[in-house]
């Protein structure tokens, strides 16, 4: 952790609602007028897309079944603490970016699936905000955790996490259910293992629970929408945290434990805005006090 270099984690599996988190940190950046450094969890596989279907191949061929990315053999997570490392420093570091499709690749001119040059981190930013698999990961000698000034959790209950991979993996990336279904039983020791652990060691927590049947998320037709939700907020240390006020801007929002909010999905956004706007500027105001 760094007074000087803050940073910030989100960490959360594939189509948990990172997505959701990031626009709201980047709205309180916007306002606040914080220079941040983006850092890509995907940046830090220790493949690219055709050498890790290679991997997976060879492993397979050894008799294991469940190499994936959300496992630390797939990823370079001493270097990941290293960037953290470095930048609570001094704000230097390097990073790259992982170029999902087309369109990314193409002012690169490299190909979908691959990474960009190592790059140093430009002079001047004020705070890291990283998203992806492993921002609380901590293991093997390595804790990448330990180096995060605000550890956020994003996860929705597992049955809508397979719902939404179902629904995105087929409608947008053509997959059958088959393969689908086939990722999700190689990823589950890792994500049992290596991701879940990550959610007790947050200072926030973020859990979307539909509340419509999704019992069998192998045949459910549609996605539950965020009216069809609420979220579970789950604060690691209440203390400072003004529930009064959540409580009275969130309408419909109740408290289950006294450390527990609980507020409807639709109000997702403006919840965090409203939690990461003081937590943000705490950050940044003992930054300029150092």
């Amino acid at each position: 952790m760094s007074v000087k270099h803050p940073i910030i984690a989100i960490t959360g599996s594939s189509g948990a609602g990172t997505s959701t988190v990031m626009q709201s940190f980047h709205h309180v950046f916007r306002r606040e007028k914080i220079n941040a450094q983006i850092v890509e969890g995907d940046s830090f596989h220790r493949y690219d897309r055709l050498e890790m279907r290679a991997r997976m191949k060879e492993e397979e061929a050894k008799g294991n079944r469940h190499f994936s990315h959300f496992g630390p053999e797939a990823n370079l997570l001493e270097d990941l603490q290293n960037l953290f490392i470095s930048y609570g420093k001094n704000g230097s570091g390097k990073t790259r970016k992982y170029l999902h499709d087309e369109g990314e690749a193409a002012p690169w001119k490299q190909s979908p699936g691959t990474f960009t040059p190592w790059q140093d981190i430009p002079q001047g930013t004020e705070l890291m905000f990283y998203e992806g698999l492993h921002g609380a990961w901590a293991g093997e000698g390595i804790d990448v955790g330990a180096h995060v000034d605000l550890c956020v959790g994003v996860v929705p209950i597992i049955n809508l996490e397979w719902i939404q991979k179902l629904h995105r993996d087929q409608k947008l990336r053509g997959y059958s259910q088959e393969a689908v279904t086939d990722t999700i039983l190689r990823r589950m020791p890792d994500y049992i293992g290596h991701i879940c652990p990550q959610f007790a060691r947050t200072h926030v927590n973020f859990q979307r629970v539909p509340i419509v049947d999704t019992s069998n998320p192998f045949v459910a037709r549609d996605i539950p929408s965020a009216d069809e939700s609420m979220v579970v907020i789950r604060f690691a240390n209440p203390k400072g945290i003004d529930f009064q006020y959540l409580l009275t801007m969130l309408h419909d929002s109740i408290l289950t434990r006294p450390n527990t909010l609980v507020v409807p999905g639709g109000k997702m956004g403006l919840a965090m805005q409203m939690i990461f706007t003081p937590m943000v500027l705490r950050l940044m105001d003992m930054k300029r006090r150092a």
